[in-house]
């Protein structure tokens, strides 16, 4: 492989001086190394010294013949040269620095490296893995590696302006042991001029398409591998790493929500839901190089894309064109004649292959399943876990009132030039998978994002990600663009009648009128799936009552709601000392506090579930409802338990769980509403020397645990290192 050397004096020796440097003594920086396939004449030193006094009369030679190379001897000692000077040709250049001559990434798509980190389906022949792995390649040297005098690194480089505090520009040392987490390299195998590397990767590292170089150091200087196009490296989000926040621990759901490149986009009327297929293609050859494209042509920095939520929201804003020139233009008028009706398509292979071919521009025409579909496709391109979702009557808020507003005049006729909110029959947008640390535990897992240009978000037009629990609970305040969606599938009709002096009164609210069968297709099957539950609660529950009154608190209209006449009860959990244990039935304590003169019924819901530890919602298992009456000024305090049977089946790593209270006060109409987050306490492991320990000497430990579970434990493995004292290893135990 054709190599380029950097001078030591250009990188980490300035202001100092090389003991010996080879060439004709004249003072330059350069020699000239004959490539090993061109046998061009070499180059002596007066035609380097004309070329330096008049380069336009002696040119320099082009990179295609021949290959910089810089040689700096910095061995005062002369080891290895037998005390004398090294000399120009070329066979003693081969011989004294360590070059890269070729770079092998084990790309095969049956291989090793893309089996591993499931890439093995995108129809391409790049490198394509997923951060937070491992990955392997072969790098062949001029000359055998020797680790006590060669040292190499690797560089990766991505975007337009690599910089190594932003993390487009990454060094990857040569390490002894590899640890998770970081960029690292490890020599694991040697062949004579061939080594084997192991490379892993942080779960954090910026999406991309990175190139790849090499430099080796040597007592007698140090070169850098050329960059081939053909070893460059596209990292992708890893949903497989469980410190990848884009993490989702079903094997059944990942199948589906990211490998699958075939669904099921549903249409029509919640009374007559019709079906289409749609080929999202996710793996075709050339997509994932479009995807990319999408993201650069967006003109954000890429050290903003290692984080979902910041890819998702560009993604959300460049499937449409309105503001951006985007991959696809919505048309509704009817008239199609300058494109593609949206009717026509069936994939998103063909609209995203055009809008790169034809660098950037928007390929018409589309509406909101197209969109949907589009989004799908790019996400799980990028392997973040998507899927397409339709909801039947849609609400479209067009003044963040969080309510489907109707004007009617004094005769009680539609006033259409102020009737701009709408219900469409259906409308279809994405969830896509992540947690959501910028947010309050509980949010992570599906978030709701919209690439159908309806309204904007900070300028543009976009929409989400928008947690689904916050939705759910009615918290949209929490980002991004939770209040569009939650008016998409719970807003109440409310109709206004115009008075004689032109005001407007509230004659009627209807409720439970949008936002039906939420659908998307089933996991492992084309089954419609009712996900309804996810976004809302049951229609007319006193949950999903406070849900949209909480909402609308936050709203442009929030006096369509009458207010509470009085805020006097307050809701709070506590804990008693380090919190329930592992095994054992957990204890909460319930504070209610009525600090009115007066008695106050209060009804209050409570439901429990498991969390992640990155706060990403599991799964409900728990609900309870208890009716309260509370004298005046009672402090009431309640013992809340989770029995030992209820949970045993549900945990998941880390054994978090989060417990929501949501209530009313009858006489006031107050929503009362918290929640709180609590684990279950594992055992401590305890470790006791047996006997005096010796500097120098073996010693043996005793390692103490007790089971708090009311079962015999099998198969238990307990995991033992100590720095400088015990590499790693495991303990079989049961």
């Amino acid at each position: 492989m054709p190599v380029e050397t950097r001078s030591i004096r250009d990188r980490s020796a300035v202001g100092r001086f090389p003991s010996v440097t080879l060439g004709s003594g004249v003072d330059t920086e350069e020699e000239k190394e004959e490539p090993e396939e061109n046998n061009a004449e070499k180059e002596n030193a007066c035609r380097r010294w004309l070329r330096k006094i008049c380069p336009c009369c002696c040119p320099k030679r082009k990179d295609d013949d021949i290959t910089d190379t810089l040689v700096t001897v910095i061995d005062d000692n002369n080891e290895g040269t037998n005390g004398k000077k090294p000399v120009t040709g070329d066979s003693n250049l081969d011989e004294l620095l360590l070059k890269v001559r070729s770079i092998d990434l084990m790309k095969s798509k049956s291989g090793e490296n893309r089996t591993e980190h499931h890439t093995n389906l995108y129809q391409s022949d790049d490198f394509i893995i997923r951060r937070g792995q491992n990955f392997q390649m072969w790098i062949t040297l001029s000359r055998p590696f020797n680790p006590n005098t060669d040292k190499l690194h690797l560089e990766l480089k991505t975007g337009p302006l690599p910089t190594v505090s932003k993390g487009t520009h990454v060094i990857i040392p040569l390490v002894e042991e590899l640890e998770d987490g970081r960029w690292e390299a490890a020599v694991v195998k040697q062949d004579d001029k061939r080594i084997k590397l192991s490379v892993n990767s942080p779960p954090t590292t910026v999406f991309g398409r990175y190139q790849l170089t090499v430099e080796t150091y040597c007592p007698n200087g140090q070169a850098v591998s050329t960059h081939d196009p053909a070893n460059d490296i596209y990292m992708l989000f890893n949903p497989w790493c469980e410190d990848d926040t884009v993490f989702m621990d079903s094997e059944d759901e990942r199948q589906e929500y990211v490998l699958n490149d075939v669904g099921q986009i549903y249409y029509g009327t919640h009374n007559q839901i019709g079906v289409r297929t749609w080929n999202y293609g996710q793996f075709d050859d050339g997509i994932l190089a479009a995807c990319l494209f999408v993201l650069e042509k967006s003109g954000t920095p890429p050290s903003g894309w290692g984080d979902p939520v910041n890819v998702v929201r560009v993604i959300s804003a460049m499937i449409n064109s309105p503001d951006d020139r985007g991959v696809l233009e919505g048309n509704w008028s009817g008239d199609y004649s300058s494109g593609t009706t949206p009717t026509v398509w069936s994939g998103s292979v063909e609209i995203l292959k055009q809008y790169h071919k034809t660098s950037g521009t928007p390929v018409k025409y589309g509406q909101c399943w197209v969109f949907a579909g589009l989004v799908t496709s790019v996400l799980r391109s990028l392997g973040i876990p998507s899927r397409t979702v339709t909801n039947f009557s849609s609400a479209h808020d067009t003044d963040v009132s969080l309510t489907t507003d109707v004007y009617l005049d004094e005769n009680l006729e539609p006033i259409d030039y102020l009737n701009a909110d709408s219900v469409w029959n259906f409308h279809v947008w994405n969830d896509c998978w992540m947690a959501r640390p910028d947010l309050p535990p509980g949010n992570g897992g599906w978030q709701a994002v919209d690439a159908t240009p309806q309204e904007t978000s900070q300028g543009t037009f976009r929409c989400g990600p928008a947690p689904l629990a916050a939705v759910r609970n009615g918290q949209v305040y929490l980002k991004h663009d939770s209040s569009f969606v939650f008016a998409e599938v719970n807003s109440d009709k409310i109709y206004w009648q115009r008075k004689v002096d032109g005001t407007f009164t509230q004659i009627y609210i209807e409720k439970g009128t949008v936002g039906y069968f939420i659908s998307t297709k089933a996991v492992g099957s084309d089954e419609r799936s009712d996900i309804t539950h996810l976004y809302k609660y049951p229609e007319d529950t006193e949950e999903e009552r406070i849900a949209v009154e909480t909402a609308c608190r936050y709203g442009s209209k929030a006096k369509a709601y009458s207010s509470p006449t009085a805020e006097d009860v307050s809701v709070e959990v506590t804990m008693d000392g380090e919190g329930p244990k592992m095994g054992r039935d957990a204890e909460l304590t319930i504070v209610l506090r009525n600090s009115s003169s007066e008695q106050r019924k209060v009804v209050l819901h409570s439901q429990v579930a498991v969390m992640y530890y990155t706060g990403v919602h599991k799964a409900t298992f728990k609900k309870d409802r208890t009716d309260l009456d509370m004298l005046p000024n009672e402090v009431k305090i309640l013992e809340w338990t989770l029995e030992y049977k209820d949970y045993k089946d549900q945990l998941i790593d880390q054994a978090a769980l989060m417990l929501t209270l949501s209530g009313r006060v009858k006489e006031t109409q107050q929503v009362l509403a918290t929640q709180f987050s609590f684990r279950l306490r594992t055992p401590d492991l305890i470790i006791k020397p047996i006997g005096k320990a010796v500097v120098g000497e073996k010693m043996s430990v005793e390692i103490l645990f007790t089971n708090p579970l009311p079962q015999v434990l099998k198969a238990v493995i307990f995991h033992v290192e100590g720095l400088g004292l015990l590499t790693a290893r495991k303990i079989n135990y049961g």
